[in-house]
């Protein structure tokens, strides 16, 4: 179970498929499963309609970076590098929401994680909320 208070990461992932293939959290949970997890492995999927799905409940442990799962939350926007204005807005309310129960904990993106060499979610997010995150 994630504690509370050892929340020191908000995740930005994407999905990396096909910008126009608009998937759901049912399908991310069935290919988590066939990689052998416990199911979904975010906590939050925002599909290229800006929808926001849940992923597991945020007191449980997410898959989403390796060595850090249980100091973070993960959040995937559905495609691989031309995300939506609507999905942007998504992503803001969702972090904005984190930032207030979890005020400490920094927001980045997987590539900034250290523990990949992806370059996943495939833009700055830590430029991108210096300055809706003051």
């Amino acid at each position: 179970m994630l504690i509370k208070k050892e929340i020191k990461l908000l995740v930005v992932h994407c999905s990396d498929t096909e910008n126009n293939n608009n998937l759901d959290a049912r399908v991310i949970h069935k290919m988590h499963l066939n990689f052998g997890w416990e199911g979904i492995g975010y906590h939050k999927i925002i599909n290229r309609s800006g929808k926001v799905e849940n992923g597991r409940p945020e007191y449980w442990v997410g898959a989403h970076v390796k060595g850090k799962n249980e100091i973070s939350l993960g959040v995937c926007l559905i495609g691989r590098d031309n995300f939506t204005k609507k999905q942007f807005i998504s992503l803001e309310r969702i972090l904005k929401k984190w930032k207030t129960e979890y005020p400490t904990a920094k927001i980045v993106g997987h590539r900034d994680t250290g523990n990949t060499l992806k370059s996943c979610p495939n833009f700055d997010v830590i430029s991108w909320s210096q300055n809706k995150f003051i």
